[in-house]
């Protein structure tokens, strides 16, 4: 627990926005991999709910709620890998920043 880049103040948002560069230098590659290969089990577990879903209500309700979370997942993973801009999206059940999820983006 002592990576150059969270301890010494590089990252300016820890805690919220770029926790997954903390935990994959705090715990490596193995913590990285572990933390996606979680992700895609839930990912798979949700669209199976969906797919078991009774009604067309029930059915969308749970592919929205699903692709919101996910992409969150994708946009911080992809902001943290220089792939994406840096847009503010924590990493969700990880991130600091949860209230994100419940309330609508500024406009």
């Amino acid at each position: 627990m002592t990576g150059t880049q969270s301890h010494l103040n590089f990252l300016p948002e820890k805690q919220t926005d770029l926790v997954f560069t903390m935990l994959c230098e705090e715990f490596g590659f193995v913590g990285g991999v572990c933390l996606v290969g979680l992700y895609i089990l839930t990912l798979i577990l949700c669209y199976r709910t969906v797919l078991q879903a009774r009604s067309l209500f029930q059915r969308t309700l749970a592919l929205g709620i699903s692709s919101i979370f996910f992409s969150h997942v994708f946009i911080n993973i992809g902001m943290v890998m220089g792939v994406l801009p840096v847009v503010g999206v924590p990493l969700p059940l990880v991130s600091y920043g949860g209230t994100s999820m419940l309330t609508p983006p500024p406009k």
